[in-house]
């Protein structure tokens, strides 16, 4: 299929809006059979009808997978007045339904299309999820700037990010033709996690059911069900006319 950027940007931000207009339709005045007529045919226009109708019939999984996002959200922010505030002002939600779309393009097989959709989400939000990524129910990222999830991620269930975790790759393989291989090489949380503000979570490894791990850990290795990662205690000293310790 031939098309020209602008015209496959301008496709996808006509896909997205109606999308969310689908998802959430509480919060729209759109026709809901208009709303599927254009996402019909935005997506038949970068992709093929095939794909068109295969992703329509997955929409409402992915509506009920964000409900359970902004429900998770609720749950876990005291500054939380309602439900619209969240659809409409955080950026957790916008990053979801964006990586949410394309996780879904990419399991049918459409090249490219996922990783611009999430990269948008990306320059928007400052959340960084590869759309090969999985995530499992419940999802709450806390603020977000600068949460990085990897390609071969895995997130189980009622899984917590905050800003600044990283889930990501601690070296690769290269190939016989010099390129590093795409060999599973991220993080498996599994449920009920939470990682706190500025973690590293690096390598294959997974972080047991329950586990907590604290904000600025540098993690290379498993931890097994219901941990407790933490850095050291600071220490409190005193400084005499410029000396140090």
């Amino acid at each position: 299929m031939d098309i020209s950027l602008n015209q496959t940007v301008s496709h996808l931000k006509s896909l997205m809006a109606r999308v969310k207009d689908v998802v959430f339709p509480q919060y729209s005045d759109t026709d809901p059979e208009y709303a599927l007529s254009v996402i019909r045919a935005e997506l038949a226009a970068v992709s093929s009808l095939d794909t068109a109708k295969a992703f329509i019939a997955g929409l409402p999984e992915i509506s009920r997978l964000l409900a359970t996002d902004v429900d998770a959200i609720a749950k876990n922010d005291p500054a939380v007045v309602d439900e619209q505030e969240i659809v409409f002002c955080y950026p957790a939600v916008t990053a979801m339904l964006y990586y949410r779309t394309a996780h879904a393009l990419y399991l049918l097989g459409v090249p490219v299309i996922p990783r611009m959709l999430t990269e948008y989400a990306h320059s928007q939000t400052g959340i960084d999820i590869h759309p090969a990524a999985r995530i499992g129910d419940h999802f709450a990222i806390d603020h977000g700037t600068g949460v990085v999830i990897g390609a071969t991620a895995i997130i189980g269930s009622h899984v917590t990010l905050y800003q600044g975790v990283t889930l990501g790759a601690k070296n690769f393989k290269y190939g016989e033709d010099g390129r590093p291989m795409a060999l599973p090489r991220h993080p498996i949380l599994e449920d009920n996690v939470t990682v706190y503000s500025n973690a590293s979570l690096l390598g294959r490894i997974t972080i047991g059911e329950g586990s907590v791990i604290g904000g600025n850990v540098w993690l290379t290795h498993s931890v097994p069900p219901r941990s407790r990662v933490l850095q050291g205690k600071p220490q409190d000293l005193t400084f005499t006319d410029g000396a140090g310790i």
